[in-house]
């Protein structure tokens, strides 16, 4: 699934925290004479945002003009963001792995090269990211340590890799339009998933395929999509959880949307994505789905405006919450 585009100059730090509580709304009724809906709050075109789940409450967490890019990644211990961001123009080379604290402070850009840096993923321990770097031939993985010191090259399967996902010493990856696993040394190389027809390609911007591999708690299994209708622009997607030794394979949805990006809840218990387009029409919308593919259902707030669009999302530390990157379209 691709993002939108829209981007601008950096804006530097992050800003306060800010949220549409009761208080702030009531303030907004009274200086705005009536109205009876909740603002998403706004600070630049790019965001990252908390949405309270029991209050439907949202906040800015940190706001930016520059795009913010491919997945959103919270640390096992819960208090710090990992993710990619253009930075100072528009171009693949200018996408730098940033961190952030989940109260909005600590922002800290971790790469600073002329690379296509991109797709972060925290080791469990939290003392490493793996990420992909396009530094020779072709995207590889990559390890640093959260400082953003001593990025040396994990691994390399001789063409493009994608989409990390690290549990425990199993980190997943797509492939040849496959998900893959190796160990966290890089070692072992071992196919997880084998789509029928994987790499036709048809009018979507990516071939029939397996992508967005994400590892739930304890490693056992793995949410991805699966591109199967290649015949439509923004690709004809569903939903599968399959073991990490590639038994079990499961159907969660039959839908067909543009959807993936999927990611587990620290219970293992739901599985929120992102839901772009239906049949054709953009909507960027949040969903969560039960492992088993019941209560499959759209969990973005009614006040959210048809503008602003949802991307990458995960779960708080305690499940409470949904963190998400979003981005104002208008």
């Amino acid at each position: 699934m691709s993002q939108g585009t829209g981007r601008e100059m950096v804006t530097g730090q992050p800003g306060p925290l800010k949220s549409v509580t009761a208080l702030t709304l009531i303030l907004f009724l009274v200086g705005c004479g009536g109205g009876d809906k909740p603002q998403v709050p706004r600070e630049g075109q790019w965001g990252i945002y908390s949405l309270d789940l029991p209050t439907e409450d949202v906040s800015l967490i940190y706001g930016s003009a520059d795009e913010i890019y491919s997945v959103l990644r919270l640390n096992r211990a819960g208090d710090r963001f990992v993710f990619a961001q253009r930075i100072g123009g528009t171009l693949d080379e200018q996408l730098e792995i940033c961190s952030l604290g989940v109260d909005g402070t600590g922002f800290q850009r971790l790469t600073d090269n002329s690379y296509w840096d991109l797709y972060p993923a925290w080791s469990p321990d939290g003392t490493r990211i793996a990420f992909l770097s396009l530094r020779q031939a072709d995207l590889d993985i990559y390890v640093m340590n959260s400082d953003g010191s001593n990025a040396q090259r994990l691994y390399d399967s001789g063409s493009h890799d994608a989409d990390l996902s690290w549990v425990g010493n199993l980190i997943a990856f797509t492939s040849g339009f496959k998900i893959w696993g190796i160990n966290d040394d890089g070692t072992a190389p071992t196919l997880i998933t084998n789509p029928p027809k994987a790499g036709t390609w048809g009018n979507a911007n990516l071939p029939i395929g397996d992508y967005d591999p994400s590892l739930n708690p304890d490693g056992a299994r793995i949410a991805f999509e699966r591109l199967e209708d290649v015949s439509v622009t923004h690709g004809g997607y569903n939903i599968f959880v399959v073991n990490s030794d590639g038994s079990g394979e499961t159907r969660l949805t039959g839908t067909g949307y543009a959807q993936g990006l999927p990611t587990w809840s620290h219970a293992g218990d739901k599985i929120v994505y992102i839901v772009a387009a239906i049949n054709g029409q953009g909507v960027y919308h949040l969903y969560t789905i039960n492992p088993d593919g019941t209560d499959n259902r759209d969990i973005t707030p009614g006040y959210f405006p048809p503008g602003f669009l949802c991307h990458s999302a995960v779960f708080s530390g305690d499940d409470s919450k949904i963190y998400f990157v979003g981005q104002w379209w208008q």
